[in-house]
């Protein structure tokens, strides 16, 4: 027995992705806030180290980490799915394919937390270069995310 999506259901659908990822680009620049106050604490003395120890931006840093990559991951795939069930297929561009590759990215960011907690410095420089570089794509994919939204409304 098959069940159809209501249409009410498909057309609001298609605003979840939209607005799942700008809260998470705002949450990657408290992300990354956090990641500037742990290097902070690492260079600090005295005092100065003690009170930022007490910020616990470490472990926030890590938390909001582990919830992005879980965000990003389902975020993805609710973008996906959600175009295929309204238009039976998805379109292979631009978006797709950065989305694609910066969930990869965060993937592999997050992968490297065995590494830095055991303090290399290539993992942290490697985590640093690839989240601003995955900060950097978030940029161009909310334009260009905009600029599908604004197709749907036309549409609607």
């Amino acid at each position: 027995m098959s069940t159809a999506i209501p249409e009410s259901v498909k057309v609001w659908s298609q605003f979840f992705h939209p607005i799942l990822m700008w809260v998470i680009f705002v949450l990657m620049g408290y992300a990354l806030y956090l990641g500037m106050k742990i290097r902070k604490t690492r260079s600090a003395e005295g005092d100065e180290k003690k009170a930022l120890i007490k910020g616990k931006f470490n472990v926030k840093h890590y938390q909001l980490g582990s919830v992005l990559l879980a965000l990003m991951v389902l975020g993805s795939i609710g973008g996906m799915a959600v175009t295929y069930i309204n238009n039976g297929k998805l379109f292979v561009g631009p978006h797709l394919l950065v989305g694609l590759g910066m969930t990869g990215l965060i993937a592999l960011s997050a992968a490297l937390s065995p590494f830095m907690q055991k303090g290399q410095d290539w993992a942290r420089y490697t985590h640093i270069v690839l989240n601003v570089g995955l900060l950097g794509l978030f940029g161009w994919q909310a334009i260009s995310g905009m600029d599908i939204v604004q197709r749907i409304i036309s549409r609607l």
